[in-house]
């Protein structure tokens, strides 16, 4: 038994060990047949990847032939209308025509056709023999036709179906006939014609690269072959690629041809595919480090880069913000933040109303914005002026510079804004405007102090006249009780009371000229009769003129309107005018001091689209301005009196310019100055502000 338990068991080890080896060799077949598929498939799909390839390239050459084809047409009819241009006649047409087809062979011949289609003149090519020698033009007339009546219609070139043309060697070509209509000055003045030779076309109007190893062929629509150029290299297999070439009247189709050998497998195919897969994966693993390392400087740069924009906008001290194209805040600098007293998270993604908006200005803060948000809306370069508030309820003014915000292509994104608070501009210029209130009431003062000697003689006279009336009456009083004469003295004593009512009231005149021009009062423009200024001032004018003895006249024009202005401002101008043209006749010599004459005058000015003016002129008859003082006439403090501070001539220029006027003067012949000044009439929108 243990026998034939041996000989079972010997026999069941060959037997086992022979279906584990074939169980082995079928795994291996396996295997190497997954790699021969496997291989298989990659050349395959390398084979069909090569072939897409050529057929795209193919594709590619048969678009930019067609583009070439189509430019070059194009610019030989560009070249055409020059001709025709320059010119005119049929003989003058002839020599340059003959020389474009020197440059061209791919045209055999250019006809000038009149309306008719009759030919006016024509050039052939020198190449070859002439096109239409052996069966002439008549027979070809139809075809022009179709041509020029479809150029006609189309107010351009166009070209007609190709037809065959015979040549006296036996052979012939494809030929196509190109109209082009001809205007003198805007109507229709004949055609010009040119003949294509469609073989030299691909010949001469094709790239060389691109023809070269390819065949060039023009078909028709059910492949009918019309002209040939080129042979394509030969292989086993063959691309073909069309393109539709559209002319204006007619379309031919394009075609390319390559011949291509199948791709030629290299020795050793696994191991050339897994090296080259390794180097790929390594190439690949290089390529992503060298990104890495770039992308890490990138990013170290773009940090660096954020973190001095960040701290350039935190050291600015004028306040940026950005909104979006609805108004919502997107960001603020710090100090934004502390100009309106509130904190970063407050003012983000906030919409209107913004909370530094006054409560009572809401409404018109958000039709404002409105207006300046939309896109496309143009926005003053200088900026525009509004009022803040802070928390505490604090108003402060604000300069706000706007301009569109651009992303990277082009695109308005929102707006950015630059704020500035201009609460100590605005302190420094009402400091500024009080002092120079005060240095205008400073100016006053001292004309008024130059002048106290003059009131002083001028108020003696009526004082006395008072006096002496007074003591008249007081002794009419006396003799009345005594002697009894009632009628007769009363009616001197009234006469003498109402002269001394007249003398009071003409002092009082003069006092109060003077009070009304010393005393500082709130800075209004009213519109004010040209007289009324005049008249204002006359009394203390007249108290200088007396003493000087100068005559003063005024010439007042009655069509002049009322100038809107400050008054008081205004009756200095023209008193500190007045006191200087009464000064500057009392140099003159005995010949010429009874002539010494002050002229007033007030006269409509020159006028523009939008307001009219009033020129007011005081006229003396000095000896004039030198041109050395001329320079320095109107610099503060320059004066050439003694007793003068150099400022009344500089503050009459500011106060006309405030008023948008100007102030100048200019020579009198024979002898004297003019000083002018404008100011503007008031109008009825004027008027209230």
């Amino acid at each position: 038994m243990s026998q034939a338990y041996d000989e079972r068991d010997g026999q069941a080890g060959p037997v086992s060990g022979r279906r584990r080896w074939s169980r082995r060799w079928a795994l291996w077949v396996v295997l190497v047949a997954l790699l021969i598929g496997l291989l298989s498939t990659l050349v395959w799909l390398a084979g069909r990847y090569e072939s897409s390839q050529v057929q795209s390239r193919l594709e590619q050459d048969a678009v930019q032939t067609a583009i070439d084809i189509q430019a070059a047409l194009t610019r030989n009819i560009q070249s055409f209308q020059a001709l025709q241009s320059n010119n005119p006649g049929p003989d003058a047409w002839r020599i340059p025509a003959t020389e474009l087809l020197h440059e061209h062979r791919e045209i055999m011949r250019l006809e000038w056709r009149d309306l008719a289609l009759g030919t006016v003149s024509f050039a052939e090519s020198p190449y070859r023999p002439s096109v239409f020698e052996r069966l002439g033009r008549d027979g070809t007339q139809t075809d022009v036709g179709f041509a020029c009546a479809a150029a006609r219609r189309f107010n351009g070139p166009a070209y007609s179906s190709s037809y065959f043309l015979p040549q006296s060697d036996g052979l012939g070509m494809e030929v196509i006939d190109m109209c082009l209509p001809l205007l003198s000055t805007g109507r229709l003045a004949g055609y010009l014609v040119a003949t294509y030779s469609l073989p030299d076309i691909l010949s001469e109007l094709v790239g060389k690269q691109l023809a070269r190893g390819q065949g060039l062929s023009f078909t028709e629509a059910d492949g009918t072959r019309l002209a040939m150029y080129g042979n394509p290299t030969r292989g086993s297999r063959a691309y073909v690629a069309q393109q539709l070439l559209d002319l204006p009247g007619n379309t031919v189709v394009l075609r390319v041809e390559s011949h291509l050998g199948t791709p030629a497998l290299f020795p050793n195919l696994l191991t050339a595919l897994v090296m080259a897969m390794s180097v790929a994966l390594l190439a690949v693993l290089a390529l992503l480090g060298r990104d890495m390392r770039r992308r890490l400087k990138v990013e170290h740069d773009l940090a660096d880069a954020l973190a001095f924009r960040k701290a350039m906008e935190d050291s600015l001290v004028t306040g940026m913000r950005a909104r979006d194209l609805q108004g919502r805040v997107t960001y603020v600098n710090p100090a934004f933040c502390e100009m309106v007293g509130l904190e970063a998270g407050e003012l983000l993604n906030r919409g209107m109303p913004q909370p530094y908006w006054p409560l009572e200005q809401v409404e018109e803060y958000q039709q404002r914005q409105a207006s300046r948000l939309e896109v496309g809306a143009t926005l003053p370069r200088e900026g525009f002026e509004s009022v803040f508030m802070r928390p505490d309820g604090s108003r402060f003014p604000v300069l706000i510079i706007e301009a569109p915000l651009i992303n990277a292509v082009g695109k308005q994104t929102g707006w950015m804004s630059a704020i500035l608070d201009v609460s100590e501009q605005r302190r420094i210029e009402e400091l500024s405007r009080t002092s120079q209130d005060r240095l205008q009431a400073t100016a006053r003062l001292a004309t008024v102090g130059e002048m106290a000697s003059l009131m002083s003689h001028e108020l003696n006279q009526p004082l006395a006249a008072i006096s002496s009336y007074a003591t008249g009456s007081l002794n009419l009083l006396q003799n009345a009780v005594t002697d009894g004469q009632q009628s007769h003295d009363r009616e001197d004593l009234q006469l003498a009371m109402r002269r001394i009512a007249e003398q009071a009231e003409r002092a009082g005149k003069v006092i109060k000229s003077v009070h009304d021009f010393v005393r500082r009062r709130e800075q209004v423009r009213e519109p004010i009769p040209p007289r009324l200024l005049l008249d204002a001032v006359m009394p203390l004018v007249s108290l200088q003129a007396r003493k000087l003895g100068v005559r003063v006249v005024m010439q007042v024009d009655q069509t002049c309107g009322p100038v809107l202005c400050d008054r008081t401002m205004v009756e200095q101008v023209l008193l500190n005018l007045a006191r200087n043209g009464m000064q500057a006749m009392q140099g003159l010599d005995k010949s010429r001091r009874s002539g010494k004459v002050l002229t007033l005058r007030v006269r409509p000015a020159a006028s523009n689209a939008r307001s009219r003016w009033v020129e007011f002129a005081v006229i003396d008859q000095g000896e004039g301005i030198s041109e050395k003082v001329a320079q320095q006439l109107f610099t503060p403090f320059f004066t050439t009196k003694a007793e003068g501070m150099g400022l009344g001539l500089s503050l009459c220029r500011t106060v006309i310019e405030q008023h948008g006027g100007f102030l100048g003067f200019e020579p009198v012949l024979p002898h004297g100055t003019v000083f002018t000044f404008t100011l503007p009439v008031a109008t009825a929108a004027a008027s209230p502000a």
